[in-house]
């Protein structure tokens, strides 16, 4: 069994910047592709960027261009970095893994982008 924790959320003004981590508490070192999904309130969540095994990556329209999903193998830990940041991006973010056999995902956290 594998737990996966998210952090890096916070208040940050329109154009900032922020990093979100999610560390496994195992190895995900087979995974099979990892995401970053995000709920805003009353919507629906949403999947905002893909990091597949072969290294490729698929992001959102929304965030195309701004947002960079990374992860480090030695720290089981993928990333999520944030540029650009709009209020329409305030939501709880959350991490998915899928591996063989298991999908895990995060508990989530909030990043509110406002001045």
């Amino acid at each position: 069994q594998v737990q996966l924790v998210e952090s890096g959320g916070g208040l940050v003004q329109p154009g900032g910047s922020l990093r979100l981590s999610c560390a496994a508490s195992g190895s995900i070192s087979s995974f099979y592709y990892m995401n970053w999904h995000r709920q805003a309130p009353g919507k629906q969540r949403e999947l905002v960027a893909t990091l597949f095994a072969s290294e490729g990556t698929t992001y959102a329209d929304s965030v195309k261009g701004r947002f960079t999903v990374s992860r480090d193998n030695a720290k089981n830990t993928m990333y999520l970095q944030m540029n650009g940041l709009k209020p329409e991006d305030t939501a709880v973010y959350y991490c998915y893994v899928v591996v063989p056999g298991y999908a895990y995902w995060g508990q989530g956290t909030q990043v509110t982008v406002a001045s």
